[in-house]
């Protein structure tokens, strides 16, 4: 009996569906714990229409036939990290239990090295999915920027906005979207960033120590992004180069 490899939207669709509705089942068992307030209710459901509207136009565009193993471990990720944003948001009108912050944080950072992996493990891997994976990662570094900030100072969201501005000089500088060549160090910078944002978040640790990790995490980063917008620069510079004389007459003929 032969598969059956056409490509169907409804199937497809129906796995951000599902997803939406986890994530206001989430936000209904965290509100009804902690008496969360409008501002977090208002960011959570926001955050879970954004995420099934982008996420639905991307499957739709890409035809892929199937949703995926690991999509559906990013998307799980996405629900933990909507949960955040609410509890983030809810923390500037209230003071939300740290330990559920901390802990919904942890599992999504876990999840973070699952669906790779099982990409890799079923042969799944796709542009949608690293790209649905790494916004994932960005916005809840974002997230966790915001909350960090409100006790060390606005210099955190450096740290969360980075790679937005980065986003944005791309547009005004084209020569920024060039593919970079893989990076054990890059990777392991981007990874180190949700693990310091946490402890210092968690309010573990005096504010002087605090205040170093989150430190320690911005100086990574602008280092890491340095290195790369400058190896993007070289790389501009030297294609743009005119050929030596020599080689432009040998092709001349």
């Amino acid at each position: 009996m032969a598969l059956n490899n056409t490509y169907d939207a409804r199937l497809v669709q129906q796995e951000t569906a599902l997803g939406a509705g986890v994530q206001v089942l989430l936000l209904a068992l965290i509100g009804s714990a902690i008496g969360m307030g409008p501002a977090g209710w208002l960011t959570g459901l926001a955050f879970a229409i954004a995420t099934w509207a982008v996420l639905s136009r991307a499957l739709h565009r890409s035809r892929l036939r199937s949703f995926g193993t690991a999509n559906r471990v990013t998307l799980g990720r996405a629900t933990l990290v909507g949960g955040v944003t609410a509890l983030v948001a809810d923390s500037f009108q209230s003071s939300p239990p740290v330990s559920l912050f901390v802990g919904l944080t942890a599992v999504a950072l876990i999840l973070d090295g699952v669906d790779g992996k099982v990409a890799r493990r079923t042969g799944t891997s796709t542009p949608l999915g690293a790209r649905f994976d790494m916004e994932v990662d960005a916005f809840l570094i974002l997230v966790l920027s915001v909350y960090v900030s409100m006790q060390l100072g606005p210099w955190v969201l450096l740290i969360g906005g980075m790679r937005y501005v980065f986003v944005g000089a791309a547009r005004i500088w084209p020569w920024l979207t060039a593919a970079l060549p893989p990076s054990t160090a890059r990777k392991t910078v981007a990874a180190l960033q949700g693990v310091l944002l946490l402890l210092a978040g968690a309010d573990l640790l005096p504010y002087a120590a605090n205040f170093a990790v989150a430190a320690l995490a911005l100086g990574l980063l602008v280092w890491s992004f340095g290195r790369d917008v400058l190896w993007l620069y070289r790389t501009s510079r030297v294609e743009k180069a005119p050929a030596p004389r020599q080689v432009r007459e040998l092709v001349a003929g």
